[in-house]
């Protein structure tokens, strides 16, 4: 799951046991404990790329040669991953002991009896940036712990943009005039997001929406809320883009990784992506190395809304060594880890007092930038059956910007579909 990773580098960490298997039965049964809860663990990630887990889990062993922690890595993707995941949960089996999982998943597992609620006494909720925890609780319970977050960042060319004596836009209106009338000017395309229907689509247009002051749904996905003028403004935003043009028809099929190479082989003036784009984009092979800046996306009337991306870890309700598996969990979202997670892994940690550290701001410049957006973002739309609502906003968006629908007609197809969902149908 590239967009949620960080897009980052990896959807992290699912702890597991190696001790074998338990039998099936009802996702909500939990095997007793063995060893007063405590025992091996096994943290499993879909794709570490910047190979940071395996220092950062050699400490732990030294530390706790009894509860040793091993990495196993899932495939690179997040659809597998999920699979996976929900495969062996359903089977009840005892496999998993923390689950490293989407944000976005927290309330389906939580909800179909997965993930089991932890004490939130045990953890520094309080050292965390405040909208991340929301992403951990579903129906007033605490069923995960943050560990790392993610906002969408609105990427600009400052070059472009100073030469032609403008500032960064603040609005959507001055982002759709930009688009249009500067980057034809300097052979470029205007903007671009995630814009096929995957993941990344849900988003983009999630963060529509909810700058425009609308929702898709509400009451932890029991009422669908999408059937409002503000949701129309914020899927205007988006078909207008590409019937205009300043939205290039192309984007209509990229990914996080397919934008970030427009962006930064220097074919557009504007790109809505993850923080991870920074660093990479400022790199040796980069065409627009040290010739752009971030800022909070823009809304229609001043910031926008980004939604919060990155992971939470949740102890499985299977887990045969629930207290060491807590205590990993700690581990993980301690300070000393937190600041890894970011110099070693380049993945947006959740601890608040790492935004304003003196040096790490010298060393990743846009930390104030996304400190802005995660503390104005949003949390997805909460829902048990979150993966089917993900599926009806990404086909109904996407037909609406390639011309197939207008924002009226998709609106309304979206309350319809919607509300078959929120009824199990």
């Amino acid at each position: 799951m590239r967009w949620t990773r960080a897009a980052g580098r990896g959807l992290l960490a699912v702890a597991v046991v190696l001790a074998g298997h338990a039998g099936a039965g009802s996702p909500a049964a939990r095997p007793a404990a063995h060893d007063g809860g405590r025992g091996p663990v096994t943290l499993v990630t879909a794709g570490d790329l910047t190979e940071y887990l395996d220092p950062v889990l050699d400490d732990w062993n030294r530390a706790r040669p009894g509860e040793r922690a091993t990495l196993v890595e899932l495939p690179d993707s997040a659809d597998e991953t999920r699979a996976q995941m929900v495969t062996a949960l359903r089977s009840g089996s005892d496999r998993f002991d923390v689950l490293n999982i989407d944000v976005a998943w927290t309330s389906e597992f939580a909800a179909a009896g997965w993930i089991a609620p932890v004490d939130p006494d045990r953890f520094p909720l309080g050292t965390f940036l405040p909208p991340v925890v929301d992403t951990a609780t579903f129906g007033g319970r605490l069923y995960a712990v943050p560990y790392v977050t993610n906002a969408g960042l609105l990427y600009y060319r400052s070059d472009v943009l100073a030469a032609a004596g403008e500032e960064p836009p603040r609005t959507w209106a001055e982002l759709a005039r930009l688009a249009r009338e500067v980057a034809p000017r300097h052979g470029l395309d205007g903007y671009a997001g995630q814009f096929l229907p995957y993941e990344g689509l849900t988003a983009n247009a999630t963060e529509a929406v909810r700058s425009a002051g609308g929702s898709f749904l509400g009451d932890e996905g029991a009422t669908v809320t999408v059937d409002s003028d503000a949701a129309r403004a914020g899927l205007r935003f988006l078909t207008e883009g590409v019937r205009e043009g300043w939205i290039p028809e192309e984007s209509l099929g990229w990914k996080e990784e397919e934008s970030r190479r427009a962006f930064q082989e220097g074919r557009l003036l504007f790109l809505r992506n993850w923080p991870y784009v920074h660093s990479m984009a400022n790199g040796p092979d980069s065409k627009v190395a040290g010739r752009f800046g971030a800022v909070p996306l823009p809304g229609p009337d001043g910031p926008g809304v980004s939604v919060l991306g990155g992971s939470n870890l949740a102890v499985s309700a299977h887990s045969r060594h629930p207290e060491t598996a807590a205590d990993l969990i700690a581990y993980l979202t301690g300070e000393r880890v937190q600041r890894r997670v970011l110099t070693e892994g380049a993945l947006p940690p959740v601890r608040a007092e790492l935004y304003s550290d003196p040096e790490l701001v010298r060393a990743f410049p846009y930390l104030p930038t996304l400190r802005e957006s995660v503390l104005a973002a949003e949390p997805r739309p909460k829902s048990p059956r979150y993966d089917q609502v993900s599926l009806v906003v990404q086909a109904v968006v996407h037909d609406a910007m390639a011309g197939r629908q207008t924002p009226k007609a998709a609106v309304a197809r979206l309350a319809r579909e919607l509300r078959a969902v929120a009824r199990g149908g």
